[in-house]
């Protein structure tokens, strides 16, 4: 099999997350380009990586790549994104798609109209605990969710001038930022949600012009219920990135950083005082080697991606509802935002 030629776009701290996964993904294939605005991070990440080319233009890339992973700012998603699908050429969007539902649709119908796979790249759905937390959920032994939270606790000062700051560039703050990946996770485990609430602050991030910290509570079509705390604030923790979910029958704790899944069924009528360690990994990275082959696959097979351009926008709508409502002190409406087939 002749492997894809893939082009990164941006290669500041973000690219960074990627690198190591690179590694892991020779198989299928191989960086030949590299770019960024300052010209020795790209010619770095081009020597890292073993691209031959490398440039501060991602105009001039088109010639070296079949398919490209865009890892900027999240104000220059859109123009770069339609720039490579102009060109045919396959993109991987670092997350959030874009920052206005105008340029997230814009970008998916050039995607479908083209015949191109257009992927966000949200590497939570494809780390190998956070499946295995699914597939085990899925096949019904362990019992329905009725609530699902997830603690995301984290520091990130951008106080020095970074463009995370700003809330226009950004596209809001901590919860569209970070969030999203974790509104999107609780979407794929619970289904359609009916309404939510957020309540958000920059109390303890100052830096940040939007929330820094964000509280999320949403109900869904089936009864379930879940709640999202994220912060990027936290000058300790103990939850760092913890999944909790109790079911009808027991209580599931997923630990990133622990590398550990958990399932408990010790209260209630039936406590058998079990503590069964379900899944134990030693990868407590991003694991982006995994969104990144899929990202290849799909391509290959000419397939849609798990975290494709629709999702996406339906997991943005989302926290666009929840803001729009948190303006106006009310709760927000979250039935149909998904984009029909």
């Amino acid at each position: 099999m002749e492997k894809i030629r893939l082009g990164i776009i941006g290669c500041g701290v973000m690219q960074g997350a990627h690198t190591d996964g690179f590694l892991h993904l020779e198989d299928i294939c191989k960086v030949t380009a590299t770019c960024d605005i300052v010209k020795e991070r790209a010619e770095a990440a081009a020597n890292a990586l073993g691209a031959e080319f490398f440039t501060t233009d991602y105009k001039e890339m088109s010639n070296y790549v079949d398919a490209v992973l865009i890892v900027l700012p999240h104000q220059l998603h859109f123009e770069c994104g339609m720039f490579f699908l102009g060109e045919n050429k396959h993109v991987l969007m670092e997350k959030p798609l874009c920052n206005t539902e105008e340029e997230c649709v814009a970008l998916s119908e050039e995607a479908e109209k083209r015949n191109l796979v257009l992927m966000c790249a949200y590497p939570v759905r494809y780390w190998a605990g956070v499946r295995k937390l699914k597939e085990l959920l899925d096949s019904g032994k362990y019992g329905e969710i009725f609530q699902m939270s997830i603690w995301t606790e984290q520091y990130t000062d951008t106080s020095r001038g970074d463009w995370m700051g700003d809330a226009k560039k950004l596209g809001g703050g901590q919860l569209f930022s970070h969030g999203c990946h974790y509104i999107d996770l609780l979407l794929w485990f619970l289904g359609n949600p009916v309404s939510g609430v957020h309540f958000g602050t920059n109390k303890g991030t100052p830096w940040m012009e939007k929330e820094g910290s964000s509280n999320v509570i949403l109900t869904f079509e089936n009864g379930a219920m879940a709640y999202h705390f994220g912060t990027w604030g936290a000058r300790g923790s103990v939850h760092d990135y913890d999944f909790q979910i109790h079911t009808d029958k027991g209580f599931f704790e997923y630990s990133h950083t622990k590398s550990k899944l958990i399932f408990r069924d010790d209260k209630g009528p039936d406590a058998g005082e079990v503590k069964e360690i379900v899944w134990s990994f030693e990868d407590s990275t991003k694991q982006t080697q995994y969104e990144t082959r899929h990202f290849l696959e799909c391509i290959i097979n000419h397939k849609k991606p798990l975290t494709d351009a629709r999702s996406s926008i339906q997991s943005l709508r989302v926290i666009w509802k929840l803001y729009e409502a948190e303006e106006n002190n009310a709760i927000a409406d979250l039935r149909g935002l998904g984009i029909p087939e």
